[in-house]
């Protein structure tokens, strides 16, 4: 499956797309050639965003590092990412570790996947410490509650744009 560019899935929830994110994706396309960065979802669940949403505000936020040369394609899917992996023809997952409590959940992830896909090859990436703190969830709270977030999101990404506050 492995070509001569190494490409990545960089695959989340994204709900919303923070700081967080953005820190470990720098980090990722230090190590590969393209990022696809894959806003999962399931039909199931409601979001805070719909999926369209956070693909766009996605694609706002890396617009600088894709307008400086940065090859990243941001996409959506629903299913099993190893089968995503298997359609982009790529054999890494990127992952990023915030506290040893994502470790010990990824690690499971990364054992299931590597199971259903032996050559599927999950790399963890720790945030920044200045970023390690940051999480969706505390985002989506502090939006919710009227607080703002713009201190936790890209610099160039207002929430405004993309939901009414």
């Amino acid at each position: 499956m492995a070509t001569d560019r190494r490409t990545a899935i960089f695959p989340g929830s994204f709900d919303p797309f923070t700081l967080g994110h953005m820190d470990v994706l720098q980090s990722a396309l230090k190590l590969f050639d393209k990022i696809y960065v894959a806003v999962g979802y399931n039909h199931l669940k409601q979001g805070f965003l719909s999926p369209q949403t956070r693909v766009r505000l996605i694609e706002d936020a890396v617009r600088p590092l894709v307008e400086a040369g940065s090859d990243i394609e941001v996409l959506s899917y629903t299913g099993l990412t190893v089968d995503l992996c298997r359609e982009k023809g790529t054999d890494f997952i990127v992952r990023g570790l915030r506290t040893t409590t994502d470790f010990e959940l990824e690690s499971v992830i990364a054992q299931a996947n590597r199971k259903m896909c032996p050559d599927t090859v999950t790399v963890f990436i720790p945030a920044s410490h200045v970023y390690s703190f940051i999480s969706s969830t505390v985002v989506r709270d502090v939006i919710v509650n009227g607080g703002d977030a713009a201190p936790f999101l890209p610099a160039n990404i207002s929430i405004s744009d993309y939901i009414k506050v």
